[in-house]
């Protein structure tokens, strides 16, 4: 569950801060009737979004067998990378996104048309929904979909009253180092989702097992109890991995630390 807020609020933000640029550029310039196309394109991204998620999901929900395990495990290993990619993206373009969205909204009134602020505001916020879709299936797929339905509207409900808090009182939030310090949590998250494809696409036989476990601690902190399904959904708890399971979470870690070092000199540098 937590992870599933994580994501969503985070994401959620990253929407609602766009929509709240855009609607700061109208509230300048005098353009307020406007907002009704950026209203619309956030509504049809929105909705789009949802169907989405539910025919993903549903596609996952029928499947059974080696096919589920299949697609299950592909599914995490590309919410991961996707995951991934997006923290290195945010590192070295979250400073720039506000400016980026005041020039494409002023652009979109520049043409006259409507339809240019429908299509600013539905590409951007749709760009969150389907990441946010596949985030969420992956969550889903590793824990329940109860549960991270129930994660994700708690991310995104306060994902909505932060952002609407900050335009309301016109401040300014320093994205580049709220995205820093959700991308390191995000990171765990990825991790988790990385040794939970691993294990799926090892009961599917797609993967050698080599050392079936590992270590056994589930006597002492059982992967399905309260604490270890918390364990479990934010840090990717098992509590008796293979050494495929345990080499690849390790290397996982391992990689993207060493990756995000060397970008800091870049990152510093871009500030």
């Amino acid at each position: 569950m937590l992870a599933a807020a994580l994501i969503t609020f985070r994401e959620g933000l990253e929407a609602a801060l766009i929509v709240g640029v855009v609607l700061a550029v109208l509230r300048r310039v005098g353009r307020p009737e406007w907002r009704t196309a950026v209203w619309w394109g956030v509504a049809t991204a929105v909705a789009l979004s949802l169907v989405a998620g539910l025919a993903l999901y549903a596609v996952g929900a029928k499947m059974e067998g080696r096919a589920e395990e299949v697609f299950e495990g592909a599914a995490m290993l590309l919410a991961a990378a996707f995951l991934t990619w997006m923290i290195f993206w945010m590192q070295t373009q979250g400073r720039q996104i506000r400016e980026r969205l005041e020039d494409d909204t002023r652009q979109a009134l520049g043409t006259g048309r409507r339809g240019s602020l429908f299509g600013l505001a539905f590409f951007a916020v749709g760009r969150e929904g389907v990441e946010t879709v596949l985030f969420l299936s992956a969550v889903a797929f590793a824990d329940s979909g109860a549960v991270a339905l129930a994660g994700g509207l708690v991310g995104l409900a306060v994902a909505v009253a932060v952002g609407w808090l900050l335009f309301a009182a016109s401040t300014r939030l320093d994205v580049r180092r709220f995205f820093q310090v959700t991308g390191l949590l995000l990171v765990v998250v990825a991790a988790g989702l990385v040794a939970h494809g691993v294990h799926e696409l090892q009961e599917a036989r797609l993967l050698p097992v080599v050392v079936e476990h590992v270590w056994d601690i589930n006597p002492v902190l059982d992967e399905g109890s309260g604490a270890g399904s918390l364990l479990k959904a934010l840090f990717g708890y098992n509590g008796n991995p293979s050494l495929i399971e345990v080499v690849s979470y390790v290397a996982f870690y391992g990689i993207v630390g060493a990756l995000l070092w060397r970008q800091r000199p870049s990152a510093a540098k871009a500030a």
